[in-house]
């Protein structure tokens, strides 16, 4: 098997006008494979896929939006698994999305498709949820926050290039982490008065996460999104002025 960034690189060459036969005199990759790769060149299965973080000249996922989306997703209700046997190094996104949701689960759906267009997705059934996985070789690339043991025992720091996606796509990102560990909702509060005892409902948004890290980042996108949110709890941010729910509003909006 070549290295990806050797498939990348022979392409490179074919699409500059070389022939098969000087781009494998070049390259020292066979005919045949050359063949292969010019025939299929969007071809991304478990074991042989392109990744933008591989490439001999890595880049950031596209779309960066979906991608935004699926990372907020990741970090509150996903994992990254081995998949069968270890030496051939293949791994599982997850995503658990409740089943009180089924447009959670399409969405989640259609962001694991438009990131890696070329891999299945698929859904399996839980107990109250649905597994949406998908598998690849490159998704600890995609996604190194990955490691042993729970997210909130672990640091928790996205890359250079997560930050500038993140920074573009805010909402986005926010959206993914509310539909995963987040909650919009009415909030009844109860006022005794010398009228008598009233209550007042309004809408608030909840996000709650064991990771302090994960915390963090949802407050720092909140702040680019220009939304007002504290602390409600030692592991829950609040997002509940009118204004700061009305703006969350055009970003997030109820889970469906």
């Amino acid at each position: 098997m070549y290295d990806l960034a050797v498939r990348d690189d022979t392409l490179r060459l074919l699409a500059s006008g070389l022939s098969i036969g000087e781009t494998s005199r070049q390259t020292g990759v066979s005919r045949t494979t050359i063949s292969r790769w010019r025939n299929r060149p969007t071809h991304d299965s478990v074991m042989t896929g392109t990744c933008p973080r591989c490439a001999s000249q890595p880049h950031p996922p596209s779309p960066a939006g979906s991608y935004a989306y699926l990372l907020g997703l990741y970090l509150g209700d996903g994992c990254i698994c081995w998949v069968g046997d270890r030496d051939k190094h293949v791994w599982a996104l997850r995503i658990m999305c409740a089943d009180s949701w089924p447009g959670l689960v399409q969405e989640c759906i259609d962001a694991l498709q438009a990131v890696r267009p070329t891999n299945k997705v698929r859904v399996v059934q839980r107990q109250g949820c649905s597994d949406v996985n998908s598998y690849s070789k490159h998704w600890p690339h995609l996604f190194p926050q990955h490691g042993p043991g729970k997210k909130h025992n672990r640091a928790i720091v996205l890359e250079p290039w997560q930050r500038e996606i993140v920074s573009a796509h805010p909402g986005q990102f926010v959206r993914g982490l509310m539909h995963s560990d987040g909650y919009r909702g009415m909030n009844r509060v109860r006022r005794v008065l010398p009228s008598g005892v009233r209550w007042y409902e309004y809408p608030r948004y909840l996000f709650k996460n064991e990771s302090r890290d994960i915390l963090t980042l949802c407050g720092d996108a909140l702040d680019l999104l220009g939304v007002a949110w504290r602390f409600n709890k030692r592991n829950e941010l609040s997002v509940a002025r009118r204004e700061a729910v009305e703006l969350l509003d055009l970003h997030v909006g109820p889970k469906y």
